[in-house]
């Protein structure tokens, strides 16, 4: 299951990050609106934990330009801003809970079940990509009738590409949400990554899903 964190106090960014990770959740965090409407018009998420108070666009701000595209991913106010009037609005504009700073970490934690409860789509936590199937419950990979085994980190890389499939993705994008902001790789070993990854899931295969989109990065192509 995966999650956008949007909160611009980086401590507590970066705290909520490790945490959240170390409960099984897969989590992409930024630390203003702008950059958060960007990646929700990118990626789909389970759900959305924003504070409102945010540099660029405010999580107000956010959540109506993303409802205003469609996009129905789930959102929780982290949020100072605990009254009526606030709260009021924000599920009025199509918030799906709040909780307030400070909080208990195994509240929030309730919340989020709670959260993304709401769609069973959500909860099989099963892609697809023409015969192409990844189960993020017991990450099991299969291609057709065949099983792939996977590093862990060939199966995020995957995971993420399945994720976005027919959005070309570059390299820091890439490196971004599989290593992490603060982990310093080589261009060439997410190549060398990739390479491991098609090896498994293309090579032996007629139809092959990773394309290289010169320029920019990667691409899984899947049928609409």
């Amino acid at each position: 299951m995966k999650l956008l964190l949007v909160e611009d106090e980086k401590d507590l960014n970066n705290l909520l990050v490790k945490e959240l990770t170390m409960e099984g959740y897969l989590v992409d965090s930024v630390f203003d609106g702008n950059s958060a409407c960007d990646y929700l018009s990118m990626e789909q998420y389970d759900g959305v934990i924003m504070d409102i108070m945010l540099p660029g666009k405010s999580g107000f701000e956010v959540l109506s330009e993303i409802r205003k595209k469609g996009i129905q991913t789930p959102v929780l106010f982290l949020t100072a801003k605990y009254d009526t009037e606030n709260i009021i609005k924000g599920l009025n504009m199509g918030a799906d809970d709040y909780i307030g700073k400070p909080f208990v970490f195994e509240e929030l934690l309730a919340r989020i079940r709670v959260m993304t409860r709401k769609n069973i789509s959500v909860r099989e936590n099963i892609y697809q990509c023409g015969d192409l199937v990844v189960n993020y419950n017991n990450h099991v990979v299969k291609r057709g009738e065949d099983l792939i085994e996977l590093s862990p980190k060939e199966f995020d890389l995957l995971l993420y590409f399945i994720r976005n499939q027919n959005i070309a993705l570059t390299r820091e994008q890439i490196c971004i949400n599989i290593w992490g902001y603060d982990h310093s790789i080589f261009s060439n070993s997410i190549d060398v990554h990739i390479r491991y990854l098609r090896k498994k899931i293309d090579d032996n295969y007629d139809k092959k899903y990773i394309q290289t989109v010169r320029g920019i990065g990667y691409l899984m192509t899947c049928e609409e």
